[in-house]
């Protein structure tokens, strides 16, 4: 099934990119709201982001003020006329947002891992006019994130958008939660005019990192982006270090090169005809490459000889690895091209030698 989309039409928000949502991790004080909006409003921020109800990963944390908070940002509207927006997990929350008058809901990464509770939301918000952002799962699961807009798409939410916010990775390195750009990247093959923000707060964990990742998703073509902006980010009560200055984020996004998505010029579509050839010249090299594998399997199969090699294996590897640094590509890349290559030739192997 397809998504049936209209674009997301926030009242007073420039319908272009990049659309900008910013505000803090969460709403503490009425004073902290207030004092945030209103700088985020004067740097041309149109739509504040606070979160009113904070799932923690254990108790004991602070989790939010809930329903008074809805109240604080109720007053960051009259006084800036910002739009305002925040994560709903529950139909209770859903019900208290709306009658608040918040004008865009966002359904957070642990949620969107729930199939029930996303189904919840969805059956809350029938008939509702509202736009609806879906965070990507916290596992890297595309298949989630596409049912989770589908819920909510059934359910009749026409202005919906997707959220990038990272993916929980056990080998976490740089990132708080690792970009795996290709998975957005696929999302958007599938459903073009499926808008995406992207989150550089959380998929980085710090703020010197909100810069560059947003320079990548624009460099990708994403819609726009939702950053964690606070007054006084070193105090804040939830993930402070990734929160900017109102002034800081308006640096960044003075510095951010927004890239085009005109269609494609002349030149630009003669190098993407060369780049067709070469990728029909891999698949020909490729089949060839399977052809001697299966001619290898022959000789396996007569001499009774085990389908994997294991040092043959690493040699390809360690051979093939250094080559690509040599012109210019890095190993993990080769790394798991051949492996992928290998796993194919494995199972074209078995094929054989089991007729």
């Amino acid at each position: 099934m397809s998504l049936i989309l209209e674009k997301l039409n926030l009242a007073g928000v420039p319908d272009e990119r990049p659309l900008v949502i910013s505000g803090p991790c969460s709403a503490e004080t009425e004073e902290q709201v207030i004092n945030t909006a209103k700088q985020l409003s004067a740097a041309g921020i149109k739509v504040f982001r606070a979160g009113v109800w904070k799932p923690r990963t254990k108790p004991g944390g602070f989790e939010g003020n809930g329903q008074k908070a809805l109240e604080w940002m109720q007053h960051a509207k009259a006084e800036t006329g910002m739009l305002t927006s925040t994560e709903v997990a529950t139909p209770e929350h859903v019900e208290a947002a709306l009658k608040s008058g918040i004008d865009l809901l966002w359904v957070g990464a642990r949620t969107t891992a729930n199939p029930f509770a996303v189904q919840s939301l969805a059956d809350c918000l029938k008939g509702v006019d509202v736009p609806v952002l879906i965070k990507n799962p916290v596992n890297p699961d595309l298949e989630l994130w596409i049912g989770a807009l589908m819920r909510m798409n059934q359910a009749g939410i026409k202005r919906l958008g997707a959220i990038h916010r990272g993916f929980s990775s056990v080998d976490q390195k740089l990132y708080r939660n690792a970009p795996m750009w290709h998975i957005p990247i696929e999302l958007k093959r599938r459903y073009p005019n499926l808008p995406i923000i992207f989150d550089p707060s959380h998929t980085g964990g710090r703020r010197d990192l909100i810069a560059p990742l947003c320079q990548q998703a624009m460099d990708l073509g994403f819609e726009g982006v939702i950053v964690e902006s606070h007054c006084n980010p070193d105090e804040a009560w939830s993930d402070a270090s990734q929160q900017v200055l109102p002034e800081v984020l308006a640096f960044i996004l003075d510095k951010l090169v927004v890239r085009s998505n005109n269609e494609m010029t002349e030149s630009l579509a003669s190098l993407r005809h060369q780049i067709d050839e070469m990728d029909e010249q891999l698949i020909v090299l490729l089949t060839k490459r399977m052809r001697v594998s299966r001619e290898i399997a022959e000789y396996k199969k007569i001499h009774n000889m085990a389908v994997v090699q294991t040092a043959r294996y690493s040699e390809i590897l360690d051979k093939r690895g250094v080559q690509g640094s040599m012109s210019g590509m890095s190993p993990e890349f080769i790394k798991k091209v051949f492996e992928a290559i290998h796993e194919e030739s494995v199972r074209q192997q078995i094929e054989v030698i089991n007729k």
